[in-house]
């Protein structure tokens, strides 16, 4: 697939992590926080984005194997999923899927924040798992296996580099925009997010009815 798959995997997995939306929710976590602190917590927020990325990046077709998922099945499933997540997002609303007022509430350990519930599940979600995921299952199908795979990763890399440039001058940032330009730069995002989620679905089923009749062939 090439240089238009590597663009495509960057733009969908950036859209879905949203740190510049998740900036209001980490700098509130944080207030109040020694600059220390702060440092440990955007490292333990980055370390866990792409250890659970590449995790699910490198076992995920495992996952699939060992339950009899078809990929197919897996993109519908996912494009279902991202679109509900889009949707809240295009709406101004936080997702159920990536953080809960209990967890917000539960956040009391000064540096464990940076695992959960920042880490996860408010960068890396289940549409943030399920996308790179789908993503894997693509490359894997690819010509150029190993060139979209590397592409892949790449993009982990670079969500994850960005992520933390983002959490450390979350301050700044968010005196800038507030709260109103963070919920605009979310709505534009889950917009992205929901065209991106449209595509799964679409290129899922015609590749489950190629695969139907494959296996079984009109007489």
């Amino acid at each position: 697939m090439g240089l238009e798959f590597t663009i495509a995997v960057i733009v969908g997995l950036f859209a879905i992590v949203n740190p510049l939306g998740n900036i209001p929710v980490y700098v509130a976590i944080t207030d109040g926080y020694t600059l220390e602190q702060k440092a440990r917590v955007r490292n333990k927020v980055c370390v866990v984005m792409a250890v659970v990325l590449v995790v699910f990046a490198l076992v995920g077709r495992f996952i699939f194997e060992l339950y009899g998922i078809t990929i197919p099945a897996f993109k519908i499933a996912g494009g279902i999923l991202l679109f509900s997540i889009a949707l809240s997002m295009v709406r101004g609303q936080m997702s159920r899927t990536k953080i809960t007022n209990e967890e917000h509430e539960e956040a009391s350990e000064k540096e464990e924040v940076g695992v959960v519930p920042l880490g996860v599940p408010l960068f890396v979600g289940p549409g943030a798992i399920t996308t790179t995921m789908i993503y894997v299952s693509l490359a894997m199908e690819s010509e150029e296996i190993l060139f979209d795979m590397a592409s892949v990763f790449l993009a982990i890399a670079i969500t994850v580099v960005l992520s933390y440039l983002m959490l450390y001058y979350a301050d700044p940032i968010f005196g800038r925009m507030g709260k109103s330009g963070s919920s605009a730069f979310t709505r534009i995002m889950g917009l992205l997010l929901a065209a991106l989620a449209i595509e799964f679905i679409i290129t899922g089923s015609f590749n489950a009815i190629e695969d139907y009749w494959n296996i079984h062939p009109l007489p």
